[in-house]
């Protein structure tokens, strides 16, 4: 049994749900950061439902990643931090600032405030967009070893967002980090267990194709990793020695046709699956649509192209041991119908 304190940032999130359950489970004592505190209530019932053990070693702070307020009461006393909190949206956004800000300052603010308490280490979610976003169709296997450009194709607000901020957290870390260590996690589409009626991540696109809202499937491929591996990858990253000063893409394995993720829900969720569609769309008909709609122009740009991901890093040096991406697939999908069923 440790006695080891971890700071979660943003425990409404997904990814920062799925990471408490599992330091509780391993014995940590764990604190999590909401907005205000008007939410543990709401944040406690979700992980509770999820079959959250050891809820007493759970506690809240409010802090905002847009101010200073909160930050130095909630690293107060912890060993490690897991920064997982940082905006979300996706697309073409008017004031860029807005998704920019709050995630490159907010890095910031927290591994500024996880120094000066004596943090050993800060484990931040980046992402993948990180990566392998804006370089087109190049022929190449991704690793940690790439950076995305800035300003490439198909790198929209919220991937300048996660380049800019994990950018900024290495730098701080050269200049002014002390004995503090950081390592960084750069999953790609993130799929899973729901763990409450906010549907976040990539189990959008779950539930859009299970309440058939697509009419078919664009030539397109989906990078795909569980968020119970992601969490796990998390908190091995923040006690494995050798994961100091890293970076780590989690990825489950090869990237997943969207027709074939179509594929598995029906044949896994026989009548709850009658919406899915069956039919691919023709390339033709999807740059046509590109012209009046977003979702269309950022299907057409990745149309036919099969990214290649290596997740051996995270293998060789974490030991971790990804499912396969069809677990996570039916995993969200088992968690959306539930939760359905239970509201309707």
């Amino acid at each position: 049994m440790t006695h080891e304190r971890v700071l979660v940032t943003g425990g409404a999130g997904l990814i920062a749900g799925h990471c408490i359950l599992q330091l509780l489970e391993q014995g940590y004592r764990v604190r999590t950061t909401v907005r205000s505190l008007t939410r543990e209530s709401e944040v406690r019932a979700v992980l509770a439902e999820a079959g959250m053990v050891d809820g007493d070693n759970l506690s809240f702070v409010a802090a905002d990643l847009t101010d200073d307020a909160g930050w130095s009461d909630a690293v107060d006393g912890c060993d490690y931090v897991l920064h997982v909190a940082s905006p979300v949206r996706f697309g073409k956004t008017k004031n860029e600032d807005e998704i920019i800000s709050p995630a490159r300052d907010g890095a910031l603010r927290v591994l500024r405030a996880a120094r000066d308490a004596g943090v050993r280490r800060v484990v931040l979610t980046s992402a993948f967009h990180a990566v392998g976003f804006g370089h087109g169709h190049v022929d190449h296997l991704f690793t940690e070893d790439d950076w995305s450009p800035l300003h490439g194709p198909g790198v929209d607000a919220y991937g300048r967002s996660k380049i800019l901020a994990e950018r900024a957290a290495w730098e701080f870390m050269a200049d002014q980090g002390g004995t503090m260590e950081l390592a960084t996690m750069l999953p790609v589409a993130v799929m899973g267990p729901a763990l409450s009626k906010n549907v976040s991540g990539a189990n959008h696109l779950i539930q859009q194709i299970l309440a058939g809202r697509m009419p078919g499937y664009p030539n397109v491929w989906v990078p795909i990793v569980d968020v119970r591996d992601v969490a796990a990858a998390h908190i091995l990253a923040m006690t494995s020695p050798a994961a100091a000063g890293e970076r780590f893409l989690l990825a489950s394995g090869p990237v997943v046709a969207m027709k074939e993720i179509g594929a598995i829900l029906r044949g896994h969720f026989g009548d709850a699956a009658e919406k899915v569609p069956t039919r691919r769309i023709p390339n033709i008909v999807i740059r046509l649509a590109a012209h009046f709609n977003d979702e269309a122009r950022s299907a057409a740009a990745d149309l036919d192209y099969v990214k290649k991901i290596s997740n051996d890093k995270a293998r060789r040096v974490l030991g971790w041991e990804p499912r396969p991406a069809s677990e996570a697939v039916i995993a969200a999908a088992e968690s959306l119908i539930a939760k359905s069923h239970s509201t309707s």
